[in-house]
This record gives structure tokens, C-alpha cells and sequence, in this order.
């Protein structure tokens, strides 16, 4: 796919947008504390390279922004207006990337997690429910 060429307000409005280290990743990561749940950070070892996985329980999170990896139905997930086909076939193509990772993922053997940035406030229940009724180890 090959990139077009922006204004210069736009390219440094996308070149503040972080990559590690959101709201809420920090969130998630607070919550996975709080569960006692051990993991590590961006494996780089599984496919997608997940924002929290533990290797011995076979469970991986990706927390997705709701823009970059286009969440179906969701208000974050607009289309930008100008030069629309590229962010229309770059959000395709995250979207395909996205589902062959978890794909491969699974077929390893591992439950995976996806939190939505938009699921702020359902971070806790969410991964409460999924972690603890599974048996992930706790401590």
C-alpha cells in the first residue's frame, strides 16, 4: 500500500498518537495487577506480538484502539474524510492482520483477549470474567 502524501498538520497530529504505553493499556495492566494475574508485555515471541500474554496459561490480550483497528459499530471508528480509499484499505488490512494473529494464536492453544479502547469502563468485569472463571494463575 503505498502511502500518500499529507498535510504537514496531519502528519504531526498522527506522529503524537502513541503506540505503547495508552491510557489504556495502563488501565488494563492496573487491572491485571489487581487480579494477581502474572503476564508479560508486547511478546514479540507470539504472533501480533500481544500487549499482555502469559505463556504457561496459554491466554493473550491485545488491547486495539477503536480508530486504528476500525471496532465495528463503534463512534472511535471513523473514517477520515480526505484520502478515504487509503484509511478504507489500510483499516481492511489491519483488520485482516488482526484476524490471522488471533487465528494463529488460537491454534497454538491460547484464549485470547481483545479490550477495545472505547471498553474503558468494562476493563475490570471483562477480564475478571474471562481470567478468574478459566483459572488463570493468580499469584
Amino acid at each position: 500500500m503505498k502511502a500518500t502524501p499529507t498535510t504537514p498538520e496531519t502528519s504531526a497530529r498522527m506522529a503524537r498518537i502513541r503506540q505503547r504505553g495508552t491510557k489504556i493499556e495502563t488501565i488494563v495492566a492496573t487491572v491485571l495487577r489487581d487480579l494477581g494475574v502474572r503476564y508479560r508485555k508486547n511478546v514479540k515471541k507470539l504472533p501480533g506480538s500481544p500487549d499482555f500474554a502469559n505463556n504457561t496459561r496459554r491466554w493473550a490480550i491485545f488491547v486495539n484502539g477503536c480508530f486504528w483497528h476500525h471496532h465495528a459499530g463503534c463512534w472511535k471508528a471513523t473514517v477520515p474524510k480526505s484520502n478515504r480509499k487509503f484509511w478504507i484499505t489500510k483499516f481492511h488490512d489491519n483488520q485482516r492482520r488482526d484476524a490471522r494473529n488471533v487465528a494463529r494464536l488460537r491454534r497454538e492453544g491460547y484464549r485470547v483477549i481483545i479490550i477495545w479502547e472505547c471498553q474503558e469502563g468494562r476493563i475490570r468485569n471483562k477480564l475478571a470474567k474471562v481470567l478468574e472463571s478459566r483459572g488463570v494463575d493468580s499469584g
